[in-house]
Formats: structure tokens, sequence, C-alpha cells
């Protein structure tokens, strides 16, 4: 009956609101919010992923370490449901990333299929009228979301500009931050600190920009079929360089494989 669906959705809505209120706030209650969106709707991970200037910056809070990898190769490679629906403003939507006519993101599908991930959603986030980033929800089985899911998940999206308000507006001390995250907890979870330090690094053994050096970073990644992130600490650790003395398993820097 109606009042069931009703019934229903409130408690959909008291939960995810209650999951943000439990928590401290911060990269916490982001936290806490993907873990309630696994637990009321039908959906198997989520994480809420940030972006700024059209680009992945980081992911501030997910359901489980797979979906953190999940919303990571959307900045390692550039493309991905989070990217469209800050672009377009709108929820992006795909049920099966095996039919033959989901074509959008050729290298990302690739790598969430390897995962055992056949569905993904990513429904946007606004901060004071601005789309900031979007929440990604994922899901093992092939299929739409349902009604009250979709419902659900938008409410979601909009309680996840809650976490973000608490960072945008601390008393933050950046320059401590500046060194690998250490004012901020969050702010080195967000902005993905060690692909900055990496990127850095990259510069100097190459002599290049810095946005030569992220592209560097990052065809890396693709080609070495790892994140930006494991690339990154993997530089900062010294196990692979980019002027030719790597030690990492795996193409180099130049392309050539090493086994």
């Amino acid at each position: 009956m109606w009042w069931e669906v009703v019934t229903s959705g409130e408690r959909v809505r008291a939960g995810l609101g209650a999951a943000v209120a439990a928590a401290p706030g911060g990269l916490a209650s982001a936290d806490g919010l993907c873990r309630a969106c696994v637990e009321l709707l039908n959906v198997d991970g989520a994480a809420v992923s940030v972006l700024r200037d059209g680009a992945s910056v980081g992911t501030f809070g997910s359901s489980g370490e797979l979906s953190r990898r999940l919303d990571e190769f959307q900045f390692t490679f550039g493309e991905g449901p989070c990217l469209d629906a800050v672009r377009h403003g709108q929820p992006v939507l795909a049920a099966d990333l095996m039919l033959p006519g989901e074509v959008r993101w050729p290298v990302f599908a690739r790598a969430v299929l390897a995962t055992g991930v056949r569905a993904v959603f990513a429904l946007p986030v606004v901060y004071s009228g601005t789309w900031v980033g979007a929440l990604d929800l994922f899901r093992s089985a092939p299929g739409a979301l349902g009604h009250d899911d979709l419902v659900g998940g938008l409410f979601a999206a909009r309680l996840a500009a809650l976490p973000l308000l608490d960072l945008m507006t601390a008393d933050v001390d950046w320059e401590a931050a500046g060194e690998g995250g250490a004012g901020l907890p969050d702010l080195a979870s967000l902005e993905r600190v060690e692909v900055y330090q990496a990127t850095g690094m990259i510069m100097a053994q190459c002599d290049m920009g810095p946005s030569e050096a992220l592209v560097r970073l990052r065809a890396f990644a693709f080609a070495c079929d790892r994140t930006a992130s494991e690339v990154a600490w993997a530089v900062i650790r010294r196990d692979v360089a980019f002027d030719g003395h790597s030690r990492w398993p795996g193409p180099g820097p130049d392309g050539v494989a090493i086994s």
C-alpha cells in the first residue's frame, strides 16, 4: 500500500541522517553515510568523490577499501560516472557495464569489471549552489536502481554535503596540512597528498612542469594496472623512479616491461 512505501522511505532517510549525526563530523561522517547506503539501499559499496575544476581530487568517505579503490580509478583514468555527474549536474546511472552499448568510460569500465562490479551510479553533491562532488554507488549484480533506492540515494547525496561543509569551514593550519596533511588528517584523504608529493619528485627527476609530471604518473599507473595513489606511494618510497631506475615489477616509466 502507498503508506508502506512512505514508511519505508522515511525509514531510509532516518537511517541515513542518523549515520551522519552519529559520527563526530568530517571524514568519519562521510564514511558512516557510505556504510549506511550499503545497509539501507540495494548497493554493495559507496564512496563520496570530490571534484575541483572538473577533475577528481579525492575520496572523502567510503564504505570500504574496494569502494575507495573504485573511486580512485576515476582519478587515475580521468573518466567515470562521478565526473559526468558533476559536469552535467544530474545523476549518471549505468545499470550494466557489460552491455554492448555501454561505451561511456571504456578504461574505467574495464578496471571496474575486473573487480566484479557490474553497475555504477553517481549522484551529484551540491555545496553553496555548486556541484562539488558525487555520491558513487556500486553493485556487483547488474540492474537499475529501484525507485526507493534512487530516492534514498539522492537524499544521501544531499547529506554528503554536510561532512564537506565541516572540512571547508574548519580552522585549518594550511602550512602544516601541506606537509603530508599533518595539520588536518581529513585533508590528506581529500587531496591525495601522496600524488602531489610524488608529482614534485617526478618534476625534479625529469625536469618538467607539474601538469606533465602528473600526466606521466597517471599514464604509468594505467600501464601498470594500478591506481595513481599506489604509484605515488611507490615513487615516495623510491621503489620506482622516472629517471630510468625502477625496481618495481611492471612496465617502467619508458613503457618497457620489467619482469
